[in-house]
């Protein structure tokens, strides 16, 4: 890692080294999220990932391990939101293995499009500006004309129709 020295003074407890070595991180910790979570699931595992760092990096050992650590710490977030949107069972790794094994990432990638053009416009349109665009409640709430509740109430369902559509449901044109 390119950042030793701020890595070695987060590690001994310099929290202005903390925060900087988090705000250092963060672009490379949302490009891992990125690639390897549900887009829906990035934002939270950046900050889960980034919480992680902040509480147990004093516990690391070798400080040359940090990166790998790290992603390790990323895909476990990735993982585990991933179990949630899916409702897998927490408990079922070997199922969740699985059902990524037999999906590539390019493969999800399509998958994912495909849910996303079967939404109903008005689902698909909250769903592109908080997911794609990044777009806070509040800014999608004024772009659309919409409540922030209504915002958050159709943002659900648009995630639920897409998680049906994704694992093999029902239509969720119906």
């Amino acid at each position: 890692m390119r950042h030793e020295p701020l890595l070695a003074a987060a590690h001994g407890g310099d929290p202005q080294a903390l925060d900087q070595l988090l705000r250092v991180c963060r672009p490379d910790i949302r490009r891992y999220a990125q690639r390897h979570c549900l887009v829906s699931d990035v934002d939270d595992a950046v900050q889960e990932a980034m919480l992680i760092l902040a509480r147990r990096l004093r516990s690391l050992r070798a400080l040359p391990a940090f990166t790998g650590w790290l992603i390790r710490v990323v895909q476990r977030e990735c993982r585990r939101l991933g179990r949630a949107a899916f409702r897998f069972d927490p408990y079922d790794e070997e199922k969740l293995e699985q059902w990524l094994a037999v999906h590539s990432d390019d493969s999800l990638r399509l998958e994912l499009a495909q849910a996303l053009e079967s939404l109903p416009g008005h689902y698909r349109e909250v769903i592109l500006l908080r997911d794609f665009e990044e777009l806070t409640i509040g800014e999608i709430a004024g772009r659309t004309r919409l409540t922030p509740t209504a915002v958050k109430s159709r943002l659900h369902r648009a995630r639920s129709l897409a998680r049906e559509y994704l694992l093999g449901g029902e239509n969720p044109r119906s």
